[in-house]
């Protein structure tokens, strides 16, 4: 197995709820959503650039983002994991002025497999993050968050005879420098299945559901992706994921997402 970092989602949409895990940080096994328990090993090193494409539609406003998302990984232990993130964020909206670009919110963070069972096929790890702040101005144009914000993932993997099933339980709190933007706290769970069809291509289905809780506010999302992975060797790999999200802020609104990304792993 392999682990990866840094996400689904441009970190500038923390301010809003637009697909499942959207408001997570979401480090996770290219390209999906869920996260899975493997680590590099001691001294292993893995890098990741991936480029997203988000289109969002809601209440006649069509908006599109383009995250340039980069991760670095280092295994401390053989089952220790530390990890950074940056990643270069451009907005573009149907409304006038909406518009943005720059960088968003810094990642940190480890990935630590605490318990696996080798008759069952079993691992747990658990996977704190932080997100450091962007400045106000970044902030207001929706760029990231303004105040450190975290996130604790539970992650679990099965390993079954046609791949292996990923799954995932999350919790992140959400700070803004903006008074009039109420803090959130999220809750999120995920499910992917991943099918290794061939010596050098993996095939996987990702689903989850998040819920959001801002102001007294609660808004719920739910996603489903369709993703695959190419392998040319044991340390490199190429991933492709088309993903399809709802809220139910507006039931009518949807975003329609695309990930392309590349995973190296070396000493």
């Amino acid at each position: 197995m392999t682990s990866a970092s840094i996400r689904r989602r441009a970190p500038g949409r923390f301010l809003a709820l637009s697909i499942g895990a959207a408001a997570l940080p979401a480090a996770a096994f290219q390209p999906l959503v869920t996260d899975d328990t493997g680590t590099q090993g001691k001294g292993g090193n893995q890098v990741e650039l991936s480029v997203d494409e988000d289109r969002t539609r809601e209440a006649g406003e069509t908006t599109r983002t383009r995250t340039v998302p980069f991760t670095f990984t280092r295994g401390l232990t053989d089952t220790l994991d530390v990890f950074a993130g940056i990643s270069n964020v451009r907005i573009h909206s149907s409304t006038p002025g909406a518009g943005a670009s720059g960088s968003g919110n810094p990642v940190l963070g480890a990935k630590w497999r605490f318990h696996e069972t080798e008759e069952s096929k079993t691992s747990f790890a658990l996977k704190p993050e932080i997100l450091l702040p962007v400045s106000r101005a970044r902030e207001e144009s929706g760029l990231g968050n303004g105040k450190v914000s975290g996130a604790l993932t539970l992650v679990a993997t099965r390993e079954v005879p046609f791949g292996a099933v990923h799954a995932n339980l999350a919790v992140a709190r959400h700070r803004f420098r903006d008074p009039e933007a109420a803090r959130s706290t999220v809750v999120g769970a995920s499910i992917a299945p991943v099918w290794d069809v061939a010596p050098q291509w993996k095939l996987a289905l990702d689903v989850g559901y998040e819920r959001e809780k801002a102001g007294g506010v609660t808004t719920r999302a739910r996603y489903a992706e369709l993703g695959a992975i190419y392998s040319p060797s044991e340390d490199l790999d190429f991933a492709l994921g088309v993903i399809r999200g709802t809220n139910s802020a507006d039931p009518r609104a949807w975003t329609s997402s695309a990930t392309l990304g590349v995973t190296w792993r070396f000493r």
